[in-house]
């Protein structure tokens, strides 16, 4: 489905994910240390940033990751923290943990493609909040629901969206795209605020996002601006999986 506040955002339709990964680039590290604190004011970008806060605490490990056969070409993954289990393509990899864990446990991996390219991160035990200073032009390319994933009553959802910056010039950062799973409602009406993609599971919220850069080269791939790339790219094998993985996401019980 398709869904654009903007002829231009249906045109090249673009986004960029908003919690802990960078202007339409790879994911920010982390401060050392504890509750992911991802509390960002929006300025005239159409990504918001992460500004942590955090003391320092070793990251610990509940429970040993685990994976299991699932259909032909995928596996079933156990977060170390035995708090989630998703399915993902058997040619990727997961690093876990991709970084310092929050103070009190939590989940912090990486899942990237046989290229090395850096599909999705999921994180849990954080704590978020944005204040929306700017809004821009936005398009919603896919939604589905995930009723797995439910808490105090409402579902959450699967995105991929797109935000337009007529202000930016660079040609990655205009119309950047994004996907992932958010508890709050999706874009309405003639404008959005940047994309914070993160879903309420306790004690606070969690993320599992990955950003689409059609000027990624990782792995030789070729760029790929095409004025209409969004719903080129919802035809791929890359997208087809990267959905299929982050819409697998379920607690283990």
């Amino acid at each position: 489905m398709y869904r654009s506040a903007s002829t231009a955002v249906a045109a090249s339709g673009a986004l960029c994910l908003a919690l802990l990964l960078g202007a339409c680039g790879q994911p920010a590290t982390p401060g050392a240390g504890s509750t992911t604190t991802a509390t960002s004011t929006t300025t005239a970008s159409p990504t918001a940033s992460e500004s942590p806060t955090s003391t320092t605490k070793p990251a610990t490990t509940s429970a040993p990751a685990t994976t299991a056969p699932t259909t032909a070409g995928w596996t079933k993954y156990t977060t170390t923290d035995g708090e989630f289990t998703f399915e993902y393509p058997s040619a990727w990899t997961i690093t876990d943990p991709a970084g310092e864990l929050a103070e009190g446990g939590g989940v912090f991996l990486t899942v990237s493609n046989e290229n090395g390219k850096q599909m999705a991160t999921l994180r849990s035990n954080m704590s978020v909040g944005s204040t929306c200073t700017e809004r821009y032009p936005y398009g919603v390319l896919d939604i589905e629901p995930l009723p797995a994933l439910a808490q105090g009553g409402k579902t959450p959802k699967f995105i991929f969206e797109s935000r337009m910056d007529p202000s930016a010039t660079d040609p990655a950062k205009m119309n950047p795209m994004a996907y992932g799973i958010i508890s709050g409602p999706e874009p309405s009406g003639p404008d959005a605020c940047p994309i914070f993609h993160f879903f309420t599971w306790p004690p606070n919220a969690a993320m599992f996002s990955g950003v689409y850069d059609p000027f990624d080269t990782t792995g030789g791939g070729a760029p790929n601006p095409g004025v209409d790339n969004s719903h080129a790219y919802m035809e791929t094998q890359e997208y087809k999986d990267v959905k299929r993985m982050i819409t697998s996401l379920k607690p283990t019980s």
